[in-house]
């Protein structure tokens, strides 16, 4: 069994300067699964930088408006929608709403530093 409050994770600034709290990740956590979660913030009028992982990303929009931008796609989200962004895809999130953009990010394989790449 595995338990956490939010509340009860940092905050810190991610390399594609999302703000995040590592929810639940095997490295870190008494927890053996095969990938992690994280609770991510935007403020407002600002966007993560562009970035690609080598494994997939679920995003689950909390609340707040953005636009998602992947490879040469772009769409707009907002509280309740879900995506998927494949391996090795460009990604980036902006939030053009007037509150801060607070998603669930699901990095499977889990989240490695390694395997991000900043553009």
């Amino acid at each position: 069994m595995f338990y956490k409050k939010l509340n009860d994770a940092t905050e810190f600034v991610a390399g594609d300067h999302t703000k995040l709290k590592e929810i639940m990740h095997p490295l870190h956590d008494n927890v053996s699964i095969g990938y992690s979660l994280a609770h991510a913030r935007v403020e407002v009028g600002q966007a993560s930088l562009p970035h690609q992982l080598k494994g997939s990303e679920t995003y689950y929009i909390l609340d707040g408006k953005g636009e998602m931008h992947i490879d040469n796609k772009s769409f707009e989200v907002n509280k309740d929608d879900v995506f998927l962004v494949p391996p090795n895809a460009s990604q980036y999130i902006k939030n053009i709403g007037q509150k801060d953009l607070v998603f669930l990010c699901i990095v499977e394989p889990y989240w490695q530093e390694e395997e991000e790449e900043i553009f």
